[in-house]
């Protein structure tokens, strides 16, 4: 088989056209005899370029307005065809089927139909079938023709043409064959999700993918499937790597609690948060950030919920950290924040995230809903004789939503809106406890009125004993344990209020 094959026809019907000119000049140079359809067709002629018309090939015009144009013997077979096999060569002289070594076929934009809240059946028409059916064949039969299927690779199949003299190598076509298929399986996973709204199936796929420094250390490699671009503009710095989209995924959740509430700032370090506190100001809920643990926010990520003014970038230039987020800066502040080369600076964008997570597990997929139920006043029962006061219903709720967003098991400390301390990812409660104390008391916090919050319930009462002997005097905990009434008398006798939500908060 002879692995390199000189182009003598292409067919043409796109519906991204921009690019396409340099394409459609350079095949005419060549000699190559161009057959298109529709607005291509039309296209091509205002360049002043020959071109034949499918109907003319196929004798039949375009029907059902649109929907059929291509769908014929007399295209398919020519793409189809096998060039080494004579029978396939004698039917196509046999029914006067021209071959076709160059196919460039996009398909309707169906994904950005849907976002764009058109009606059903305008999504239903965005659904391409002679398109991506031209596209399977041409890829199919990658040993004789070339498929290109996207704009995007345009620029590329171009400077094939011009070095190869409109030649194609094998090794070219069977690597625009896989990305062929690959556009495809994605379009129809896209039509999939949009239609099904009872079949319990995984069907994940992204085209876009970003080639990470290194993963989770510097011998495994890491990439990122998905378009950063539509959450954050990257203002300043370095690439982010696989640890800091951990971090960035994790801040993001964690501020999404506090969106709409006065100005919150939060540091985190390997997915937790180490401080986090909400003021007046910007910079007065930084510093209230950074005092929860300065040691720990070194080298981490920072987040805000509002836009970070020159005060308040003038302290963060203090710290090494790896990424500033907020939803915008004022001039003067990102250009502070720029005055370190490899800080990262991103504009955090006002979108919708995902409502659903999966992650890899033995030989499959684990999938759930993600936990988007947060504690308030609405749903919790008190368990206990004494209640909590306004200020501390309201630390009790901020510490419960750093509690959501903080690796199990966990126990936050808050007192005036400021985390003092949490015990994350720890095998028992009561070390995770113990080690929040610890730390909390370290960084000379006064937990004396603080508050704690549990992800999960108090089996034994030994928890809060212990929180009671810290000074702690209020707790949020999910309840259910059998043995629940143990911490609630315990609480009662020392005039601790306890609130119960019905919700476990465990983050693995």
């Amino acid at each position: 088989m002879n692995s390199f094959k000189k182009s003598k026809t292409a067919l043409i019907s796109v519906f991204h056209k921009d690019g396409l000119a340099p394409i459609v000049e350079k095949l005419n140079e060549l000699g190559i005899t161009i057959y298109s359809t529709g607005g291509t067709e039309e296209f091509i002629k205002k360049l002043g370029i020959n071109v034949i018309p499918v109907e003319d090939l196929t004798l039949y015009p375009s029907i059902l307005g649109g929907r059929v144009k291509t769908l014929h013997p007399k295209v398919f077979g020519g793409i189809l065809a096998r060039r080494e096999n004579k029978n396939d060569l004698s039917q196509l002289n046999e029914y006067k089927i021209p071959e076709i070594d160059i196919v460039i076929v996009d398909l309707y934009p169906f994904e950005k139909t849907v976002v764009s809240g058109a009606s059903e059946q305008d999504i239903i028409e965005k659904i391409d079938i002679g398109g991506i059916s031209l596209i399977r064949a041409a890829a199919k039969n990658f040993k004789d023709v070339i498929c290109v299927s996207s704009m995007n690779q345009y620029t590329n199949f171009l400077q094939i043409m011009i070095d190869n003299n409109g030649g194609t190598t094998i090794e070219q076509r069977k690597n625009f064959a896989a990305k062929a298929f690959a556009i495809s399986s994605h379009y129809d996973n896209a039509i999939f999700k949009f239609l099904n709204t009872n079949e319990l199936a995984f069907r994940e796929s992204f085209d876009t993918v970003s080639t990470l420094r290194y993963g989770e250390n510097p011998h495994q490699k890491g990439y990122f499937f998905g378009d950063l671009d539509s959450l954050f503009d990257k203002l300043h710095g370095k690439e982010l790597s696989y640890n800091n989209l951990l971090d960035v995924d994790a801040a993001v959740n964690l501020i999404n609690e506090f969106k709409n509430d006065i100005p919150t700032f939060a540091i985190l370090k390997h997915n937790n948060a180490c401080g986090l506190a909400q003021r007046e100001t910007l910079k007065q809920a930084y510093l209230g950030a950074l005092a929860g643990d300065p040691t720990s926010a070194f080298g981490g990520v920072l987040i805000a919920n509002k836009e970070i003014d020159t005060e308040t970038a003038q302290e963060i230039h203090k710290l090494f950290c790896e990424v500033v987020i907020a939803p915008s800066y004022s001039n003067e502040a990102l250009e502070i924040l720029k005055g370190k080369k490899n800080r990262i600076i991103l504009i955090q964008k006002n979108i919708e995230m995902p409502t659903s997570q999966y992650r890899t597990a033995l030989n499959g997929v684990l999938f759930q809903n993600k936990n988007n139920k947060t504690d308030n006043a609405s749903i919790i029962s008190n368990s206990t004789i004494k209640k909590p006061t306004s200020n501390e219903l309201e630390d009790l709720f901020f510490a419960s939503k750093i509690c959501k967003h903080t690796k199990s098991n966990t126990i936050v400390l808050v007192k005036n809106k400021q985390l003092c301390a949490s015990g994350t990812g720890q095998t028992s409660r009561i070390d995770a406890l113990n080690q929040s104390i610890t730390k909390a008391t370290h960084f000379n916090f006064d937990l004396n009125g603080a508050v704690m919050a549990s992800d999960a319930f108090f089996p034994f009462p030994d928890c809060v004993e212990i929180a009671n002997n810290a000074g702690i005097n209020a707790v949020i905990q999910p309840g259910g344990s059998i043995k629940d009434q143990l911490s609630i008398d315990y609480c009662n006798e020392h005039k601790m209020s306890m609130i119960f939500t019905g919700t476990r908060h465990f983050k693995h």
